[in-house]
């Protein structure tokens, strides 16, 4: 099989100090924790920024900031910028594509969360998926309804994003996918119908981090932890760091038979430049 690329997402948008002090919240401590993750085995970094009172924002100078002091830790992790509902409204949330990260985050539609909705309207979609054509970013498709796979191929056929796709399942989040192997293993079969040439990542949220993580690796696809899943939807069960949750799933690789991909590795899966801009 394939090396297994390890994808780390550092903060989220709901997870705040008094919770667990490990979650990362400035930039400096974002860029530390990131670089830990990185020498424990990620390749990919999921990125959300905060403002000073610790709510999530899309200011496009904190995502600029993080880019920039990355690039001088560990200048080959590859940069994937959360475009996500809480971190603003409408356009303002592709306001930071234009310092051309790795990837960015797109919801190919809209969805129950567990006390909000969700909402990714098609001409939302459209614009964010046109700006990170316009500036070189690689989508990654996030999805948490079949629905929302069914539009992707659909906005591939017409041209709207290009090939070949990365995707992920989101499993375990109340009133969307439920964290059930059956339906992961669904979702797979059809995104090979759909979209044959495709990679695919998993994540579990909150308990359900770790199963899907190894159905992940049995299966073929690629994983994804970190404190914005871990501590987001489960405060029963935090950890210590991004690095710990990042070695826990290196270490994990090796019951699979699949080694973990390095960032050029994981570069060359993606269809990624094999040097940052």
């Amino acid at each position: 099989m394939q090396p297994c690329i390890i994808t780390v997402a550092i903060t989220g948008s709901l997870p705040r100090k008094e919770n667990n002090p490990a979650v990362p919240i400035t930039v400096s401590e974002q860029i530390e924790s990131t670089h830990e993750a990185y020498e424990a085995g990620a390749a990919l970094v999921h990125v959300h920024v905060r403002n000073d009172d610790q709510s999530t924002t899309s200011d496009p100078d904190r995502f600029a900031a993080f880019l920039e002091g990355i690039r001088r830790h560990c200048a080959d992790i590859i940069v994937q910028f959360s475009t996500g509902g809480r971190s603003g409204a409408g356009s303002e949330r592709g306001g930071m594509l234009k310092h051309r990260p790795d990837m960015a985050s797109l919801t190919t539609g809209s969805c129950n969360f567990p006390t909000s909705i969700y909402e990714n309207p098609p001409a939302l979609i459209r614009e964010l998926a046109e700006t990170m054509a316009e500036f070189g970013v690689k989508p990654e498709i996030e999805v948490f309804d079949l629905a929302m796979l069914y539009n992707a191929a659909a906005y591939l056929d017409e041209g709207l994003l290009s090939g070949p796709l990365h995707v992920q399942f989101v499993l375990g989040i109340r009133h969307a996918l439920p964290a059930r192997r059956d339906i992961l293993e669904f979702e797979v079969a059809k995104l090979a119908e759909l979209m044959p040439e495709a990679t695919w990542v998993a994540a579990g949220v909150g308990r359900h981090q770790i199963e899907v993580n190894r159905w992940s690796l049995e299966m073929g696809g690629h994983c994804r932890t970190g404190l914005e899943d871990n501590v987001r939807w489960d405060k029963s069960r935090l950890a210590a760091s991004n690095a710990e949750l990042v070695g826990r799933v290196a270490d994990l690789c090796g019951e699979y038979g699949r080694s973990v991909a390095s960032p050029a590795e994981a570069r060359e899966i993606l269809g990624l430049e094999s040097q940052p801009a």
